[in-house]
């Protein structure tokens, strides 16, 4: 875990909006189309469905979602053409853990 590179990741405001839809996602999206598919949301949320949510471009919220990931803020897995994205919690209980004992 690198504090520095997860502060930057977590620095754009549309970036730390992600990550809250990503803690709570049945809050912000429709699982009925994921459960279609035999899937759920402990699987990830869809780039597209991140990218509806956001209204960015698709490629914007890639590369956030790549600088989240590089950042082990998030993991992704990839279901035939499509790319899944959840939070990676133990990387950030560490950095809650970090917070709480160096700030």
């Amino acid at each position: 875990m690198e504090p520095l590179v997860i502060f930057k990741a977590l620095s754009n405001e549309t970036r730390s909006q992600i990550m809250m839809w990503l803690k709570t996602p049945e809050e912000f999206f429709d699982e009925k189309p994921y459960l279609q598919q035999g899937l759920s949301f402990r699987t990830g949320i869809c780039v597209g469905d991140i990218q509806a949510k956001a209204g960015l471009a698709q490629s914007v919220i890639s590369s956030y979602l790549l600088t989240m990931q590089k950042a082990g803020l998030l993991e992704s897995e990839r279901i035939g053409k499509w790319t899944y994205y959840r939070r990676n919690e133990k990387t950030i209980q560490e950095f809650s853990e970090y917070i709480k004992q160096k700030l």
